[in-house]
């Protein structure tokens, strides 16, 4: 999501008049776009803003900061940063920066009556104090965004979160749930199948909850997705399309039975499970159980037995004792997991469950956390080992740090190194032969040219 909002944030700045530069140093505006996810990547920004500063008494710099942030960040933020503003507000940017000048945060302080002469600077502060959330996201959909990759793309479909879980800060940095249009979705699809790209990655903090909030006025998330598979076929194109992130309560037969059908819908799922106990589910308040979930894996297993699943795992959430965790250890032995994102619970400011005490130790969470990956790298092992002799298609992304290979993923996103040949296949979609496997990679020939898909 950050990403997908880097390449809509870059085109707005450039028409302002300013130009890219990979050399922070020599910028005379810089911005953040923060994830109040972890408290790890929030600490980065208020080292970076500190150097940034510090750069201020120096030269003329203007620095901003948007994307998910909490109240009591944004408090913060607001005297360190010249501008702190919603991404639903960032096509008001260029009257920000207008409006504001080069300053400093001394300089924005309420006593400073200057500031205040001018309405529209006036507002422009209230609006960044209030920080409201999801007010303008279809000003910021429309914003043709800047691609990063000739070949690789995310589309936003949604923005916001009705579920409030306990360990999550979205509904309080991104708002409540908001769906943009399906028609605007769909263009942006066909305009990037008709320029080739080859991955395209659906976007939103809930994507499968996609229509709810507009019930009668949009089509359903499934029906979403058919529109697009109807879209490849009539494109005659190989291009692979992935969704993330879903939530399982609102994980359908339907959207599962839509995947199987259409072989530009990548046989690839993310499916956060965040816990393998009832109770601790109930803690979080995930909205869904075991036994749903467990419905929602064999239903994707009987569909579409190729896929690969992926999943999000917390471990050493509060109160979760040691047989909850073993419980968590069984399901990821039942559903053999290609891949999890495994993360150890810390408290984040705003959500409920920061109220709590945070029971479970940082050691026995680090234990938690190897024991469970340890699991999760015998499981993916066993699963790729199987690839071995078979011919996969994988699209090419780029070249390995020290030159003499070349990376791809398969379509169900696993890794896949080939030895470097030839430059041009990045951004392709080709067959290789897999001759080894590890944990969480695979390796592989080029079979030949003559099976490439032409960009």
């Amino acid at each position: 999501m950050n990403m997908s909002d880097t390449e809509r944030t870059r085109p707005v700045i450039e028409r302002m008049g300013y130009e890219w530069t990979d050399n922070e140093d020599e910028a005379s505006l810089v911005g953040i776009l923060a994830c109040s996810v972890r408290q790890k990547a929030i600490d980065k920004v208020y080292t970076r803003i500190h150097k940034w500063n510090k750069r201020k008494n120096k030269e003329n710099l203007l620095t901003f900061v948007t994307g998910c942030i909490l109240p009591s960040d944004k408090e913060r933020f607001l005297k360190l940063f010249d501008i702190v503003f919603p991404m639903s507000e960032l096509q008001e940017l260029p009257s920000m920066v207008r409006q504001y000048g080069i300053v400093t945060p001394t300089s924005l302080r309420e006593d400073k009556e200057v500031i205040y002469q001018n309405p529209r600077i006036k507002e422009l502060k209230e609006k960044a104090a209030d920080l409201i959330l999801n007010e303008h996201m279809a000003d910021f959909w429309n914003i043709n965004p800047t691609y990063d990759s000739n070949f690789e793309a995310f589309v936003p479909i949604q923005n916001g979160c009705d579920k409030f879980c306990t360990f999550c800060a979205v509904p309080y940095t991104r708002g409540r749930e908001v769906s943009r249009p399906s028609t605007e979705i769909l263009e942006e699809v066909e305009n990037l199948v008709e320029q080739d790209y080859k991955s395209i990655t659906l976007l939103g903090q809930n994507v499968n909850s996609y229509g709810l909030d507009k019930k009668g006025d949009e089509i359903s998330f499934q029906e979403l997705l058919r529109r697009i598979g109807e879209l490849g076929i009539k494109s005659g194109k190989e291009f692979w399309v992935y969704f993330t992130s879903p939530h399982p309560r609102d994980m359908t037969d339907e959207v599962i039975e839509v995947i199987a059908r259409y072989p530009n819908l990548a046989k690839q799922i993310h499916l956060p499970v965040q816990s393998g106990d009832d109770k601790v589910l109930i803690r979080m308040n995930r909205k869904h159980n075991m036994e749903k979930y467990r419905h929602i894996v064999h239903t994707i297993r009987k569909l579409i037995p190729q896929a690969t699943l992926f999943t999000d795992i917390i471990v050493g959430f509060t109160g979760e004792t040691d047989e909850q965790f073993e419980s968590t250890r069984r399901i990821m032995e039942e559903f053999k997991y290609n891949m999890a994102y495994i993360a150890q619970y810390s408290q984040r400011p705003g959500a409920v469950s920061s109220r709590w005490v945070d029971d479970v130790p940082k050691e026995v969470k680090k234990v938690r956390y190897h024991t469970l990956t340890g699991d999760l790298m015998k499981i993916s092992h066993e699963h790729n080992k199987t690839m071995v002799s078979k011919t996969l298609r994988v699209l090419v992304r780029g070249k390995e740090r020290k030159g003499e290979f070349l990376n791809g993923l398969t379509e169900g996103k696993i890794n896949v190194r080939i030895p470097l040949t030839d430059n041009d296949l990045i951004g392709q979609i080709v067959d290789v032969k897999i001759t080894s496997a590890t944990e969480f990679s695979l390796a592989g020939e080029l079979v030949n040219k003559s099976s490439m898909s032409i960009v």
